[in-house]
Parts: C-alpha cells; structure tokens; sequence
C-alpha cells in the first residue's frame, strides 16, 4: 500500500521543521542584551559542518536592555581557548537586519553571511559571534562548535 499524499507531506513538513530548528549554542557574555534564538543556515545537526567555499546565513533574534546608535560584530575562531580573528564581510550591525538606533526593551533580527574559505585548514574549532554596542559592550556573544571540512 502506497503512503498517502497527506502523510508524505506531514514526513516532508517535519524534515524542513527539524532543518530550521534553533541551534543549542553558549552565551559568553551578553551583557547589554538577551538572545532569544541562534540559527545557522545550513546547520541541520551540532556540530555544525561548515564546507570550504561556501557561506552560511547566521540569524540571531536578541532583545536590547539598552540605546546605542550603531553596533558592530566581531567573529573569532577558537582554539586551545585562543580567540582568532574571523573576517566577515558586513561587521555594521546597522546594516545586517538591525534598525539603528537600538532602542531599549526592542528585539532585532540580526542576519549576516559567514564565509568559510578554500584555505581554512580542515578542523574543529568553536565559533564565537560578538555584537557590541557604541560603548563597546556585549549586545550578544555566543559560541557553538563547529567541524571546517572540505
């Protein structure tokens, strides 16, 4: 007996829901704000794959406990708890999602693209995100572990 159209569509509805499910990440510091919700796009299963070549949608909802007019992103990779330097290609807040000025008791969908190079060795480090606010103060900071393959 062949499934029915309805079953096929509710298996298919719950595969494309468990693909967008929020990732378990570590907040490492928000002072300035609270994350409601990270999301990494493509990143179905922890640690995340990141293959070389290819960019990442990163979405972070957050709520500002403060006012600032601008914001900016640091990305690090970590290792042997030594924070690297990871360029990104929009580190203006205010032009990744985020409406300027922040306004206090607001929450803002942070959207950016982590490119990961063909010259990234392959390894397991963990992704650490920063947004600070104009007083250089954490918006949000958050980490999860990450496998580069190629």
């Amino acid at each position: 007996m062949a499934p029915s159209p309805l079953a096929l569509f509710l298996v298919l509805g719950a595969a494309a829901t468990a693909l967008a499910e929020p990732l378990r990440f570590v907040d490492c510091g928000s002072k300035d704000g609270s994350i409601q919700e990270v999301n990494v796009s493509p990143c179905p299963t922890q640690p995340c794959q990141l293959h070389k070549g290819t960019s990442y949608s990163i979405n972070v909802t957050f709520a500002s406990k403060i006012e600032s007019q601008g914001s900016k992103a640091r990305v690090y990779g970590e290792m042997l708890h030594v924070d690297i330097p990871f360029p990104i290609p929009e580190p203006d807040g205010c032009k990744s999602g985020i409406q300027c000025p922040i306004q206090k008791g607001h929450s803002y969908s942070y959207l950016n693209k982590l490119p990961v190079k063909s010259e990234y060795p392959s390894i397991k480090l963990i992704v650490k995100w920063e947004l600070v606010d104009d007083q250089d103060q954490m918006l949000f900071c958050w980490k999860i572990p990450v496998q580069i393959t190629s």
